[in-house]
């Protein structure tokens, strides 16, 4: 039988699998590949300084770039200048993403002084197992990476969905209002979750009570949600893959967005949503039982949320920013 090597795209499939805790045999039958194969791969390209389960595509790539360029007894080295410039930033409380983007300006000329952000979490939580507290600098102190099972669960996507490759290319720079990034945060098992939706521009945040985590619920809760906000402020709705959007052409019936989903095991595509999901997690922790938590609760979790001035709106609040843009909307 022939033997055809592992492309890019699907070591990015791997990276991603992996990450989600699916095992090697998984990963193999999802890409017609043989398990023995999966495994070889993640021995080879797995970072020198990072522990047996950690592998990320970026330095797969690069890993395997560079072999092609270096003898073979300098490939196996590590990088004690990049790792002591990590853990330095690491300890003066810098977030993975600073350092990653710092090193192209510190060291602009250095391909060997660059690293995935992946990488660096991975790197900490390796620390964190070892008894290390890098950890402890991170704005959330997890000493796990949390696990998020939603991707992979599904066998297919969702029938008629629009990908995020065909939405208005004006969402893309945040220079209009009305664009918004749906999600859902969950609750204890059997308890529900929180439908949260991100408008991009101004990060105002519009969130509702799920009693559970069907398609029905959500569109219902959804579009109840949205009533409030004028139909000028709706334009675009991209959300993930969950089986709670399947019925996205009722949700786009009832409250007039274009929906699109982005691609899968991409949540930066959604970069909004994640991080205001971080905010949410700090007043309902994993596990909240939300059968505990009323309307009210939620509400008031909410104003505080889109009361919180923002680095990334010039220290105004979400909500000064969106209910000046509402009364520009509707003023002409």
């Amino acid at each position: 039988m022939s033997y055809f090597h592992l492309t890019s795209e699907e070591r990015y499939v791997i990276s991603h699998l992996a990450l989600y805790g699916l095992s090697l045999r998984e990963i193999g039958r999802r890409l017609n590949r043989h398990h023995t194969t999966i495994s070889r791969e993640i021995k080879r390209n797995r970072p020198t300084y990072a522990d047996d389960a950690v592998y990320w595509y970026d330095d797969a790539q690069y890993f395997l770039d560079k072999r092609k360029r270096m003898p073979h007894h300098a490939i196996r080295q590590s990088n004690p200048q990049l790792v002591h410039y990590v853990k330095c930033k690491l300890e003066q409380d810098w977030s993975p993403e600073q350092i990653v983007n710092r090193l192209t300006v510190d060291y602009p000329n250095s391909k060997t002084m660059r690293i995935c952000h992946e990488t660096i979490y991975q790197w900490i939580y390796s620390d964190a197992k070892n008894g290390g507290d890098l950890y402890t600098h991170l704005r959330r102190h997890h000493k796990r990476r949390r696990k998020q099972r939603r991707y992979g669960s599904g066998r297919g996507l969702i029938p008629g969905r629009i990908s995020i490759s065909e939405r208005p290319e004006a969402v893309d720079n945040r220079k209009r209002f009305g664009d918004w990034e749906g999600d859902t945060v969950e609750g204890a098992k059997g308890s529900g979750g929180i439908a949260s939706h991100v408008e991009r521009k101004s990060r105002y945040l519009v969130s509702a009570q799920l009693s559970d985590k069907t398609a029905e619920t959500m569109t219902i809760a959804s579009a109840k949600a949205f009533r409030r906000i004028p139909r000028v402020m709706r334009k675009t709705l991209t959300v993930d893959n969950g089986k709670e959007f399947s019925y996205f052409k009722k949700l786009e019936k009832k409250t007039g967005f274009s929906v699109y989903f982005a691609d899968p095991y991409s949540a930066w595509q959604r970069g909004s949503n994640e991080n205001t999901n971080g905010l949410i997690r700090q007043y309902f922790p994993k596990g909240t039982n939300f059968k505990d938590i009323t309307n009210k609760d939620l509400a008031l979790v909410v104003k505080k949320i889109n009361h919180r001035p923002r680095k990334c709106l010039n220290y105004q609040t979400p909500h000064e920013v969106f209910y000046s843009a509402i009364r520009g909307a509707l003023s002409t």
